[in-house]
């Protein structure tokens, strides 16, 4: 028998306690990745003694209260404290993981991605297409020198007319009787001025006798001298009217091309007269050699020099190219228009290129033998001056720059650029010195 001191505790044993264990043990192993061998040992002994408490699941279980406990519920204890730390463990570095992919994502998304360019190192000499006003070598218009009516024409536009050649008649009927009564008043100082010479030689003659007096041959010697002066005043007044007379008929000043006739028979010639309608009678223009008239903006008013030989074209004639001589400039910036007139000469003896047709000159402008290109939208117009933005180890240095050429859609960098260097395309008006940027196209660090 037992002693009297001595209890036992009789219990019945509960599968379904051993069930749910098992079953919690699976679900964490499912959740978690495989884990380590000293692990997978730890996880078979606990299978081990869950196999023995299910095989004395109908059996009764006798507990010693003052005895010691077995090895068992240790070993599970263990497991799930090792389980425990593992699952902490894995989610705190799951977590830390996480936000460190999302502060370099956050770091990504915060720096601007940029497109850069490089210089184009030696610049070409470019070509100024500069807009040119075509007149005729002499071009003058015709007026009438005298009043009266037009009696004939007899050149029409386009007609090749030489230097002397007739171009018109005026009747002028008051000048032609001015002519007449010019010539006979020509005929009585004539006559006076002969009677006065007879006069003043027979009083000479007498005076020699002291047949009159001094007094009365002086008067004669005078009377000679005025009758002289009134022959040489109206012969002058005759040969006025005479040259008015021969305006009368117009003559073709040089060779060349009528290109406007604005009168016609029967039409009134006001003598002179630029303002009214029919003043001008005719245009004529000299096309046998052309003269073009360019205005050179003021920073190109440098590299142009007499004698130099440009190309001239015109939009009329696309596959024809002409030579033209410059031959003067103004030597002077016009205020209004900041340019210098410069004239340049072409030779036209085919008459190919015609007055006040539309031509263009183009100038050659050399580059700078240290030069660079770069497109026109990188330059950043700064209260400093010219900037550009050169990428540098991932951050934005703004670098002063000078420009020489400005060819539109590029400009020629003279100083400040490195053929090397990693230009911005269209930064923004906000750049910073200083600023992170991602050129695009490269993989982020």
């Amino acid at each position: 028998m037992p002693d009297a001191g001595q209890k036992d505790s009789k219990f019945d044993a509960h599968p379904q306690n051993s069930t749910r264990l098992r079953n919690s043990m699976e679900k964490m192993m499912e959740e978690k990745d495989p884990m380590k061998d000293s692990t997978r040992e730890a996880t078979a002994e606990t299978e081990q003694s869950l196999g023995a408490v299910e095989h004395a699941q109908a059996a009764q279980i006798t507990i010693d209260t003052k005895g010691r406990l077995g090895r068992g519920p240790v070993i599970t204890a263990s497991l799930v404290a090792v389980l425990l730390v593992i699952f902490i463990a894995r989610g705190i570095y799951g977590r830390h993981s996480a936000q460190a992919v999302l502060a370099h994502n956050t770091a990504q998304a915060a720096t601007d991605e940029v497109a850069i360019t490089t210089p184009s190192s030696g610049a070409n000499d470019q070509e100024l297409k500069l807009p040119a006003d075509t007149q005729g070598y002499m071009d003058t218009p015709i007026y009438s020198r005298t009043s009266g009516y037009l009696k004939g024409w007899y050149a029409d536009i386009g007609t090749s007319v030489h230097k002397g050649q007739l171009l018109a008649i005026v009747a002028s009927p008051e000048v032609d009787e001015q002519v007449q009564q010019a010539q006979n008043e020509v005929k009585t100082a004539q006559a006076n001025e002969q009677i006065a010479e007879i006069t003043a030689t027979r009083w000479k003659k007498l005076m020699a006798k002291d047949a009159v007096s001094q007094q009365e041959t002086d008067q004669a010697t005078s009377n000679l001298t005025a009758r002289q002066s009134t022959l040489n005043s109206a012969e002058a007044n005759l040969h006025r009217l005479q040259q008015m007379q021969g305006f009368e008929r117009i003559y073709a000043p040089f060779d060349g091309v009528i290109t406007a006739r604005n009168v016609d028979v029967g039409a009134l010639i006001q003598a002179g007269d630029g303002s009214s309608q029919h003043g001008e009678l005719f245009h004529l223009s000299s096309i046998d050699r052309l003269r073009l008239f360019v205005p050179v903006p003021e920073v190109y008013a440098g590299i142009v020099s007499n004698g130099e030989q440009l190309t001239v074209t015109s939009d009329a004639l696309p596959n024809e190219t002409f030579t033209g001589t410059v031959v003067r400039n103004a030597e002077a910036i016009a205020k209004a228009s900041r340019t210098l007139n410069v004239e340049v000469d072409v030779e036209n003896a085919n008459h190919r290129l015609l007055p006040g047709q539309y031509a263009f000159v183009h100038l050659s402008i050399p580059a700078a033998k240290s030069s660079m290109t770069l497109p026109s939208n990188t330059v950043l117009f700064r209260a400093e001056g010219l900037r550009v933005g050169v990428v540098r180890q991932d951050r934005v240095h703004l670098v002063p720059i000078k420009i020489g050429n400005d060819y539109g859609a590029t400009v020629e960098v003279i100083a400040g650029l490195q053929p090397t260097d990693k230009v911005i395309l269209n930064p923004s008006d906000s750049l910073l010195e200083g600023a992170q940027v991602r050129i695009a196209g490269e993989k982020a660090q």
